[in-house]
């Protein structure tokens, strides 16, 4: 007997006779709500600037917005729709250049020698997200897939759309990711802030430095932007897992190599103005909000499994950065980030706001959504399998 969310029924789209007409009133209704998304993201990322929340308060009021939104829309105007996918790809690609332009003077050859020990984490973090799922699935009662896709750490769309192609529970998925995603967005800032609190950085005052754009380098910016696009537009199409965020984390890292090596161009650099991750920052906050939007009625047993497994989760990381610290000589906080279970963007963006060891953190969550995404098919044979066999012993 499998636990369902129960969820309010969608006002579907009119089914014009025209399909171009039907497209473009879709495309014309997600444009709306997220332009008003957006016009209340930054709002609220102001006022949670007030409270010293540091340089991701925009996460947070992304997420703010994109449930307030999403619920207004459902409760004022009979309309659900749905998480805006192609916006989350968005933010991802703008974190991905942001971070790749951070890293390009790191030493990452040095952070390479540290594969060994970013596969073991990422193995163990497989191995008791497994676990978890199988407990979680036995306690709920639901399907050993939809458990497993619900508890390992990957991204909340990446697992939702993985579900959804396998004929899986994918509110539930989504609520179980959004959960977990949430959790560590709002805990790991609070626990930095709490026990390293004096190299914290604030807010930049959005009249201020968020909004310095060099003139001279808005060429480079238009052209980096369009490369971003060019690259990143064929992973989507092609279903590369994450190609999104890895396609413009390249692009941050050799572009200004690519500069240097150009003779006619001269001694030029080239960094992303801020405004850039202030919007991939909100777009990402928006997609995570939304999918909590996307829940109008769950059930307090539903909900209660999902903090279980979620709680599990973030132990098994907590255990996954004690291990880390014995393994290597990097400190806490970069054991405690690395390690941290997804968002994997959003962890890393910490670090870039902490200006703390960004290469070690980038490598090892890239190691892991790697791992993930190439590992994933072999994942979801194995409980399938074991689902039919469970069947028929039944």
């Amino acid at each position: 007997m499998n636990q369902t969310v129960s969820v309010a029924p969608n006002l579907e789209e009119h089914t014009d006779e025209n399909p171009i007409v039907t497209k473009q009133q879709l495309f014309t209704k997600q444009l709306i709500v997220l332009v008003l998304e957006m016009l209340l993201a930054l709002p609220l990322g102001l006022l949670l600037a007030k409270f010293q929340i540091g340089r991701i308060a925009w996460i947070f009021g992304g997420i703010a917005a994109g449930t307030v939104v999403l619920q207004g829309c459902r409760i004022f105007y009979q309309y659900s729709p749905k998480p805006n996918r192609t916006a989350r790809k968005v933010g991802m690609a703008l974190v991905g250049l942001t971070v790749g332009a951070s890293n390009t003077h790191g030493n990452l050859a040095s952070v390479a020698s540290g594969i060994p020990i970013f596969i073991f984490l990422t193995l163990f973090l497989l191995l008791s997200g497994s676990c978890i799922g199988y407990i979680y699935s036995r306690l709920s009662k639901i399907n050993l897939l939809t458990a497993m896709l619900a508890t390992v750490p990957g991204g909340v769309g990446i697992m939702a759309a993985i579900a959804a192609d396998y004929n899986q529970n994918v509110s539930l998925v989504a609520l179980v990711q959004a959960i977990r995603v949430t959790s560590v967005v709002v805990l790991i800032p609070f626990i930095v802030r709490t026990l390293a609190g004096n190299y914290y950085p604030q807010t930049l005052p959005i009249n201020g430095a968020w909004l310095n754009l060099d003139l001279s380098q808005l060429e480079l910016l238009l052209l980096v932007l369009l490369i971003t696009g060019l690259v990143v537009y064929p992973a989507i199409l092609f279903k590369i897992p994450a190609g999104d965020f890895f396609g413009a984390l390249l692009i941050g890292i050799g572009f200004n190599p690519l500069l240097h090596s150009l003779p006619f161009l001269g001694d030029i650099s080239f960094s992303p103005p801020p405004l850039i991750n202030l919007l991939g920052q909100i777009l990402l906050g928006i997609t995570i909000g939304e999918y909590w939007g996307d829940k109008p009625n769950l059930r307090t047993r539903t909900v209660g499994y999902a903090l279980m497994s979620v709680g599990m989760t973030l132990i098994a990381g907590a255990i996954a950065a004690i291990l880390a610290m014995q393994l290597t000589s990097w400190d806490w906080l970069t054991c405690l980030l690395v390690t941290a279970p997804g968002g994997s963007a959003e962890m890393i963006l910490v670090s870039l706001a902490l200006n703390h060891n960004v290469e070690i953190v980038t490598t090892g969550h890239l190691v892991r959504l790697i791992a993930i995404n190439s590992s994933l098919p072999l994942w979801v044979f194995l409980f399938r399998r074991l689902d039919e066999q469970l069947s028929e012993t039944r």
